[in-house]
């Protein structure tokens, strides 16, 4: 039962990495698309906000499958 509960959680954070990210790259986009000219800027700190979501998922899912023994 805890084998499907790690895997469960697992799965939660790659799903809530997922969105996250998703949601950062459609505003990037739609900041870009109203100011071209700090289009450097902003893909800058997409680029970092992204890193660290994928920082605490890829975390996430370290403990869930730790949790599991």
């Amino acid at each position: 039962m805890t084998g499907t509960l790690a895997a469960i959680g697992a799965g939660l954070a790659a799903l809530a990495a997922g969105l996250g990210i998703g949601k950062i790259g459609a505003s990037a986009m739609e900041s870009i698309a109203r100011q071209p000219e700090a289009a450097s800027k902003i893909q800058t700190a997409m680029l970092i906000a992204a890193a660290f979501i994928e920082a605490v998922a890829l975390f996430a899912v370290v403990v869930s499958m730790i949790s599991n023994g």
